[in-house]
Formats: C-alpha cells, structure tokens, sequence
C-alpha cells in the first residue's frame, strides 16, 4: 500500500485533480468533502471518500479516526478545502467573515492539530496547506479570502519550524487562476453582495476582470502535479506556485513598492 494522503475539498476542481493524480501515481488516497454524492466517480480510481464538514470539529475528527482505523496511519495531509467570499470589506456580512476563516484557516488548522501526533509518532509526515497567490498578493473586494490565505501562510510558516524536527515537512501551494467552479461562486457572490452598493462600479469592473481571464485558466491539473512534485522531492521547497499568472504576479509583488503594485492591480480593472 502507498503513503495515506487524506485530501480536503475533493468534489471538484484542484482537490478532485489532486485525488485522482496521486491515486494514479501509486498513493492510498482518501479523498474528503461535504458533498459525498459528487465524489462517487473518484471510486473508480480507487479513491476512498470520505465524507468531511472541516468547519465542525466532530466531523474532522471522526474523518481522522476512520481513516486511522482503517489504514493505520495518515502519511499526508492535503488541506485544499476553501472558498472565496468576495465583496466589499464594508458590505460582507461578519457572520460570512467568520465563516470564510472557519472553512480556509481554521477547519484546515484543527486537522492539522489531529494527524499531528500520528506523524511525530512515526517520525514521518506531509502537510500541504493550499493557499493561493492570493495569499501574498491581495486586490480589492476579496479582503476575506485574502486574510484567509495570509493566515494560512503565516500559519504554515510557523507550523513548518514546529515540525521539522519530528520529520514533518510543511508546504505551501500557491495556484494562480485554474480551471475550477471556485471562481464562478466567487463572481456569484460578488454581485451580490457588492454589485448594489457605493462600490457597484469596482464590483463590475473586477466582475469582467474575472471573465476575461477565465478563458486563460489552465486545467487544475497543473497544481495537482505540484503537489506530487512537492510530495517525491527529498527535500522539498517550502512554497510551490503554478496557474494563470501565478509567477508573474508573485514577481512583481517582490519587487515592486506596495503603490506600484496598486497601480498595477487597479490598471486591469477597465
């Protein structure tokens, strides 16, 4: 049997390429989501689903202890579960916010926090927490999700020197746009939150930002190969960045002064 790797928010998009990959490269893959009735097709890959709220404690812990009953360890944990509430900071309700880091920061934190003494109990483990290039570059309306994805960051760089010494290995994927219904709920949620308000204009400018590039989205796959190049490496990069514009938008927010890179930001919403 391959390496156990449970895999968060699988009933689309990254997670389900991410599943399906590493089932395919030789891994024991449990793939968990909400919505286990989407996750049917993965069984043929051999994959297991799970079903997982990361939100409700119960749910994550009876997921992990499931998974350790049945194949004696968890090897790799993906935290890939996550979504993108959008809207102006003033319009978004508090009680979404607080559930934007609920489902980013966190649900993945406390399954961290439970396949954790397994891992130093073997002397082996893999954490791969998805965050995004929206978790070093943040553009207007999307303030939550982009705290979410800083929070992750932060959060993955302390986890990381927690760890080492038991022989975890803590790593950051950091996808541009991909192909995925993520944006399409983004989008959704955006016009309806802000697509009526003072910022009805920006709304629909980044609106049709969105659209435009969506034709430019690579397949998900592309960020389920990082996650396996990450995983084989025997000593691997603490971040990994893949997708649309993922390269040239982390370039840039490296070496450009913090006005300049809101200049550059606001220049493509026309």
């Amino acid at each position: 049997m391959g390496k156990v790797v449970l895999i968060t928010g699988t009933s689309a998009g990254i997670g389900k390429a991410t599943a399906i990959y590493l089932a395919q490269n030789g891994y024991t893959v449990y793939a968990a989501a909400r919505r286990v009735e989407k996750m049917r097709e993965l069984e043929a890959y051999g994959i297991k689903p799970i079903m997982l709220d990361v939100t409700k404690s119960e749910s994550a812990a009876a997921c992990v202890d499931q998974i350790m009953n049945e194949a004696g360890s968890i090897d790799i944990l993906v935290n890939n579960a996550g979504f993108g509430c959008y809207g102006s900071i003033e319009d978004v309700q508090m009680e979404d916010a607080r559930y934007q880091l609920e489902v980013n920061v966190f649900g993945a934190m406390r399954l961290v926090q439970l396949v954790l003494p397994g891992m130093r109990k073997n002397r082996y483990g893999k954490i791969v927490n998805i965050s995004s290039v929206g978790g070093k570059v943040a553009g207007p309306l999307g303030g939550w999700y982009h705290a979410s994805k800083f929070a992750l960051e932060g959060l993955s760089d302390s986890l990381r020197n927690e760890v080492r010494g038991f022989g975890i290995d803590v790593i950051v994927i950091e996808p541009g746009a991909t192909q995925s219904e993520w944006g399409d709920i983004a989008l959704d949620n955006l016009l309806k939150v802000s697509g009526e308000t003072a910022y009805k204009n920006l709304a629909e400018k980044t609106y049709q930002m969105f659209k435009r590039n969506s034709v430019k989205k690579p397949a998900a796959l592309v960020i389920a190969e990082l996650v396996l190049k990450s995983l084989e490496a025997k000593d691997p990069k603490t971040r990994y960045w893949g997708g649309y514009m993922a390269s040239m938008a982390l370039f840039m927010k490296k070496v450009l002064s913090d006005k300049l890179m809101d200049n550059v930001i606001m220049s493509q919403l026309k």
